[in-house]
């Protein structure tokens, strides 16, 4: 048996990006921002350093530094999963969705990431791997973007070898013909085209879309037509809307009961998940076999970097979501990222862990939280 390593320290820092959208926003249907904040996880023992992040308000960083990272050093870095129910006990009062659940994902990465290192393994050597590779779809498409930066980033990814991109729809529904019609034309007819409403719509505008985008673009995902919460209106679409158009929902499901509600209620013909969000990869490692029980796929919501590796172990595994921000922000300030090869993620075999290193000059410009790394 392994000797215990116990976590020697743990810190948490936070950098604020500025997105490269028109007049320096994007848009999606409903919501508008100007800026992405990583909030990053630090934890070290037996001389070597694990990272892990998640994406959402610099509130994160402050809610881990004041709960979790006391109470966390000193617990042996070879049993994340331990590490994990500690933190979700402690976060019982303070609020477990949300903000809680990011922090506690950001802890859970750093921490089975340390281990992987510690053992000198890939992250997704570590795992229960089923894949040794993720299907990728190009995101982005944001709803402020003019015609031509659309087709010029949708095309794009096609150029790259994705087979699959997805635009935002649903801000401005008068203007979503012309951009979808655009869309298709600048991707062609061999690439699956997805559409995401962001929970725009209401049901009856919903189903009347549904049987737009799959009549007359071809479109084959439509992710969140309704809110999340309104699971009645997600199984109504699902169940009404034409055949050959998955309805997608979960990335904003924060514990096993968000998810289990989604898949409940019928409400999805795909479920996805965000383990930047969901409790982490022990968080995901819970909830991947609730969609297989149901004979159902999962999708993994953004994140690269870390889901490349944590969706290797999902069974019943059907793509990640390669998003544009995310990715911009991944390549700004680690480096060892993966970039796709013909449509997919494969984790590399070389380097343990995630296989990241800051680059902590190019960060520092960005720090909202934390102090200077040493």
């Amino acid at each position: 048996m392994t000797e215990p390593q116990p976590i020697e320290d743990l810190q948490v820092h936070a950098f604020r990006l500025p997105t490269d959208g028109p007049d320096g926003a994007e848009e999606d249907g409903t919501l508008r921002w100007e800026a992405t904040t990583i909030v990053l996880v630090l934890a070290r023992a037996g001389g070597v350093t694990g990272l892990g992040y998640t994406y959402g308000d610099v509130s994160v960083a402050a809610f881990a530094e004041s709960l979790l990272l006391p109470a966390l050093r000193g617990a042996d870095a070879l049993e994340p999963a331990a590490a994990w129910r500690t933190a979700r006990g402690l976060i019982r009062n303070a609020g477990r969705p949300g903000v809680g659940a990011m922090a506690v994902s950001a802890v859970d990465i750093a921490l089975w990431d340390l281990k992987a290192r510690l053992l000198g393994l890939p992250l997704a050597a570590l795992l229960p791997s089923f894949h040794r590779e993720v299907p990728v779809y190009g995101s982005g498409g944001f709803t402020n973007y003019p015609l031509g930066r659309l087709a010029a980033q949708l095309a794009g990814w096609v150029e790259q070898g994705i087979p699959r991109v997805k635009l935002k729809i649903s801000r401005h529904p008068a203007q979503d013909a012309a951009r979808l019609t655009e869309a298709r034309r600048a991707v062609g007819e061999r690439t699956e085209l997805y559409a995401d409403a962001n929970g725009a719509l209401g049901r009856k505008e919903a189903l009347y879309w549904a049987q737009r985008l799959a009549g007359e673009w071809g479109v084959t995902w439509f992710e969140e037509p309704v809110s999340s919460d309104d699971t009645a209106g997600l199984r109504l679409v699902r169940e009404r809307g034409p055949g050959g158009l998955d309805v997608a929902a979960g990335e904003y499901g924060f514990v096993p009961r968000d998810f289990t509600d989604l898949l409940d209620a019928g409400a999805v013909d795909c479920l996805q998940a965000d383990v930047t969000r969901c409790g982490g990869i022990t968080g995901l490692l819970q909830i991947a076999p609730l969609a297989a029980a149901r004979h159902l796929e999962l999708s993994a919501h953004c994140a690269p970097a870390v889901s490349a590796h944590a969706f290797c172990a999902v069974p019943a595994l059907r793509h990640l979501e390669y998003f544009h921000d995310h990715v911009r922000i991944e390549e700004a300030l680690f480096d060892g990222v993966l970039r796709p090869v013909a449509g997919v993620l494969r984790p590399s075999g070389e380097r343990p862990g995630l296989g990241l290193s800051v680059k902590w000059p190019e960060a520092e410009a960005y720090r909202v939280h934390g102090r200077p790394f040493s």
